[in-house]
Formats: structure tokens, C-alpha cells, sequence
């Protein structure tokens, strides 16, 4: 009996003395969304090498855990680090070292801030992006003649928002081979009275000699876009369309530990050589880097005309946009891609583009299971097609509806807008839906993409009762579209997108409850404080 009495007193003895487990970091008195699958809610959790090793209550956290660094969050909400599932991390970066024509009201604007960017640069050619047609009051596409007259000597070309139409001067367009007789492939020169205008249309593009961008620039650029990222709460972006070049640079910056975001590189298809060297070269994966996708341009944008759509633009006779390449060409790029491991992922805007594209996918798929190929912005989709999304990833980006939704029914008619932005119907298809922001086509806040997914409206309350509603997402649907799902449309949701013991410490601390808060106060949702690995870096 005694010898009984003693083990028991021995084991609570034990028990008492137990020991916490030391931890890196402890975040207490947390209104925390975890999105794993039960959607839980809870309210501390412990870090340690990078991960979460213990989720649960305060007072859990605090009885078996100690740590030097503890935060009392006073009950801010935290959420897993943000992902935006299709954006131009690279582009924007390069984009901070040139003009930013982002919101002008019209043409005349576009040209001051030419003027004022080369009093301040005097550049000897002359860039930017973001200039669109649709904001001004007269919605045409504008001409260079006064930029001829502004600027005669040095060359300028400026990009529209959606990347797919350029404004180029005479200087410019006498460094090319460009005439008013040059026909083009997959884009478009605009003429006006037989003569040229300045604007060409996606594949037109190409014919301007942009000058390189060195390797200084390019390192400037990446960490221009990591800093603006984090501060909205980024902790991995898809960088939709980069070369090999850049992956490697993106590579050696992760690797000495001066560049930190964690980038989903889709690998552009455009050059077969990029093709053929990382599909022999295999996929690469590291903490913060993952090589496995190759991004396909299937049209151009909607705003240009540029967009494949079945039937003509009902605001341009006999005009129905273009496909980049042709049909043959996408089934060769998808059947090479579909014998290997990597991921196909294709910018498909109007009707047309979307059906080529999933029936190509289909096509060279078969029966494969989980692919997780995915259509990059799905924007029109013909009634028909939406059953094609069933094994397909939807990849979107909300604020492109509330950005079009002014003048988008111009475009296309009241019949094709019924499969528009249709969100809630895609979801319903596959089951998940990833959302991105487009940016810098967009601007970069994620939070502006959670309030055009659910609310439908933009920041002036328009329209009353919202766009579309019945293709608005809930709050739980948006939230798990910008952390979980997008992980699983990169084959990484075992190690990122939801606050779970095992996962990366990738979580944003918020000034507000989004999930709870008045849908018109949305927008002014900010990161106080951004985690990555479990450290803070904003």
C-alpha cells in the first residue's frame, strides 16, 4: 500500500514540476482566424524554427510554453499570411523606377507627369504604365501627336494598365520596323485615316526596343516590391510570367537572405527554349521558392479589345479581339507541359480564349487526377463552359470587376455579362477559387480584393447594391481564396495558408476584425504588423 501511495505522489509530483516547452515566440490574447478546416477560431499560439508548433487558447499557450519573445496582440485580429495568387511582383518593382500613370483622369494628366518624370530623370527613354482609356472622359484611345510634339527626339512608350496596349511616339516607332503597313500576328496596330495612331495591341508590342534592364535595376526592383508587399501583408506572391533569368536572381536573393518574400514563379511560356530547359531542368522547391508552372498568354485584355471573344464587341463591329497564338500552338505548349510535372497556367479574358483553353486542357489531361491546372482570370466564361471548370483551377482577381464594371456591359452585351466576373459560379464548379489582385494592373492592397469579392462595389459605394451580387463570395470564401486555396493552387497548402501547427509562422496582425466589420469599412483594413517565419519584417 505504501509502496502504491508513493508512486501516485511521485507522479503528481512529476506532473507539478513538468517542465514548459520552450518556444521562439508566443502571440497571446489573439482574435485569430486559423482557416484550417473547420474554420477555428482560437486565440494564442506558439513559434519555434520558423513554425507553428502549438495553436489553442491563452492560457494554454501560457501554461506550456515560455519564450524571450512575447506578444500580447489586446485582441487584434490575426490572420495567415496573405497569398496573392496571380500578380507581377517583378514588373512592379521595375515599375517604381519609372512613370506611374496609375489613376490619371485623362490624357492631358498622362502628359504632365511625363513632363514632370523627365525634368526630374531625364531619361533617354522614357517608360511607365497605367494610363486608361476608360477613366477619362472622352474614352478613346488616345494618338502621339502631342507626345511627337513634347518629346521628338526621345523615345516614349508608355503602357496601358492591363500591360496589353502601348502609346509610343514617333521617336520610338523609328527605332522599330514599324509602318502603317506591317501586319501583325496575335496583336494590333491602330490607324486612324490610314495613318499610325501610337497604340499597338499586344503582339505589336513587341516591335519597340525596350532598353535592358541591368542587374542593379533589377535587384533594386525586387526589393522595391518585397518592402511595398509586406506592408499590406503579402507573404507569397505567384509572379505571373517570368524568365529564367529573373527566377535565378529572385534565387540568389532568397539564397543570401536580402530577399525574403516567398514567390510561386510561373515560368513565362512565351520562348519554347524556357520550355524545353525547365522541363528537363525539373521542377525547384525551397522555402521560399517554387519553380513548377509555366504561365501561357491565351488573348489580351478586355479594356484594349484585345480579349478572344466568340461573337464581335458589340461596341466594334466585327471585331472579336485575337488569340495570341493559334489553336495548334496551344495544344503543342499543353501536351508538352502535360508529360511533365509542371503546372500550365493560361491568361484566358474573353469567351472564346476560355473555351480554347479548357478544351485544350481537357483534351491533353484525359483522366489525370490532380493537376491543378489552372485558367488565370477566367473573366467571360460562356454558360456551356462553366461545367469545363469541374477539375480546373479558377484563378481571379476581384477588382478587375469593380474596375469594368463601369463600362464592361459596352464591351460585350447584357447576355455575355451574365458569365462575367461570375465568382460565386466558379467556385460552385471546382469547389475552390484563388484570388490575386493583378497588380500592378491593380493596385497591390489585398484588402480592396476582399472588399470587391464580397461587398461587389468600389470605394465611392458604387454601386448601391453592388455589382453582380449573386457572384459575391462570403467573408469565410474570400479569406481562404487569399490564404488556403491560393496555397493548394500552388501545391502548397501542407505548409502555408491557414495558422496550424506544422505550417510556416506566415500570419498578419490587423488593425480591424474584417471578417466582422462593416462591409463599407473593408477598405480601410491595413497590416500592422507582418510575420515571415515568425519574424516580423513589417
Amino acid at each position: 500500500m505504501k509502496k502504491i501511495i508513493f508512486l501516485f505522489s511521485l507522479s503528481i509530483a512529476l506532473t507539478c514540476c513538468k517542465k514548459q516547452q520552450k518556444a521562439d515566440t508566443i502571440i497571446i490574447n489573439a482574435n485569430i482566424y486559423t482557416v484550417n478546416d473547420h474554420f477555428e477560431k482560437a486565440s494564442a499560439f506558439a513559434i519555434k524554427d520558423g513554425k507553428f508548433i502549438a495553436v489553442g487558447t491563452s492560457e494554454e499557450i501560457k501554461k506550456n510554453y515560455d519564450a524571450l519573445t512575447i506578444v500580447d496582440a489586446k485582441n487584434k485580429t490575426i490572420i495567415p499570411g496573405l497569398i496573392d495568387a496571380h500578380c507581377h511582383f517583378y514588373r512592379m518593382g521595375l515599375q517604381q523606377q519609372k512613370v506611374d500613370l496609375m489613376g490619371t483622369k485623362s490624357y492631358d494628366e498622362v502628359l504632365q507627369k511625363l513632363i514632370a518624370f523627365q525634368k526630374e530623370k531625364n531619361s533617354t527613354f522614357i517608360t511607365g504604365r497605367g494610363w486608361d482609356q476608360n477613366d477619362w472622359v472622352v474614352k478613346e484611345f488616345p494618338t502621339k501627336k502631342k507626345l511627337d510634339s513634347l518629346f521628338p527626339t526621345i523615345p516614349v512608350a508608355i503602357g496601358r494598365v492591363d500591360g496589353h496596349a502601348l502609346l509610343v511616339n514617333q521617336a520610338a516607332i523609328n527605332l522599330s520596323k514599324i509602318t502603317k503597313d506591317t501586319k501583325v500576328s496575335g496583336g494590333e496596330i491602330i490607324l486612324k485615316d490610314g495613318e499610325l495612331t501610337g497604340v499597338l495591341i499586344d503582339a505589336a508590342m513587341d516591335f519597340i526596343p525596350f532598353p535592358e534592364t541591368t542587374k542593379e535595376e533589377a535587384i533594386l526592383g525586387l526589393l522595391d516590391a518585397q518592402k511595398i508587399s509586406f506592408s499590406y501583408g503579402l507573404t507569397t506572391v505567384d509572379d505571373a510570367g517570368i524568365d529564367q533569368q529573373v527566377i535565378e536572381l529572385i534565387d540568389s536573393l532568397q539564397q543570401d537572405g536580402s530577399l525574403k518574400m516567398r514567390i510561386y514563379a510561373m515560368i513565362s511560356g512565351d520562348k519554347q527554349a524556357q520550355i524545353d530547359y525547365y522541363i528537363k531542368k525539373g521542377k525547384l522547391k525551397t522555402d521560399r521558392l517554387n519553380v513548377r508552372s509555366f504561365k501561357v498568354y491565351g488573348d489580351g485584355a478586355l479594356g484594349s479589345r484585345g480579349a478572344a471573344m466568340r461573337k464581335p464587341y458589340t461596341d466594334r463591329d466585327n471585331h472579336f479581339g485575337a488569340l495570341i497564338y493559334s489553336p495548334e500552338r496551344y495544344q503543342e505548349i499543353a501536351k508538352q507541359i502535360a508529360a511533365s510535372d509542371f503546372q500550365m497556367n493560361t491568361h484566358a479574358i474573353g469567351d472564346s480564349a476560355n473555351t480554347w483553353l479548357l478544351k485544350t486542357y481537357k483534351e491533353v489531361l484525359k483522366d489525370a487526377k490532380n493537376r491543378r491546372w489552372r485558367i488565370e482570370h477566367a473573366q467571360i466564361i460562356a454558360p456551356e463552359d462553366f461545367d469545363l471548370f469541374d477539375n480546373i483551377i479558377p484563378s481571379v482577381q476581384p477588382t478587375h470587376a469593380t474596375s469594368d464594371m463601369y463600362w464592361a456591359k459596352d464591351r460585350i452585351g447584357t447576355k455575355r455579362m451574365q458569365g462575367a466576373y461570375a465568382y460565386k459560379d466558379l467556385l460552385k464548379k471546382y469547389g475552390k477559387i484563388a484570388l490575386g489582385t493583378d497588380f500592378p494592373v491593380e493596385q497591390v492592397n489585398p484588402f480592396l480584393t476582399f472588399y470587391a469579392a464580397t461587398i461587389r462595389k468600389d470605394i465611392n459605394n458604387y454601386p448601391e447594391n453592388g455589382f453582380q451580387m449573386e457572384n459575391a463570395l462570403t467573408r469565410e470564401e474570400t479569406l481562404k481564396g487569399m490564404t488556403i486555396w491560393a496555397a493548394y493552387s500552388n501545391f502548397e497548402e501542407q505548409e502555408k495558408g491557414s495558422i496550424e501547427i506544422g505550417k510556416f509562422a506566415d500570419f498578419v496582425i490587423l488593425n480591424q476584425d474584417i471578417m466582422k466589420v462593416e462591409g463599407d469599412k473593408i477598405p480601410k483594413t491595413k497590416a500592422v504588423e507582418t510575420y515571415l517565419n515568425g519574424e516580423k519584417v513589417y
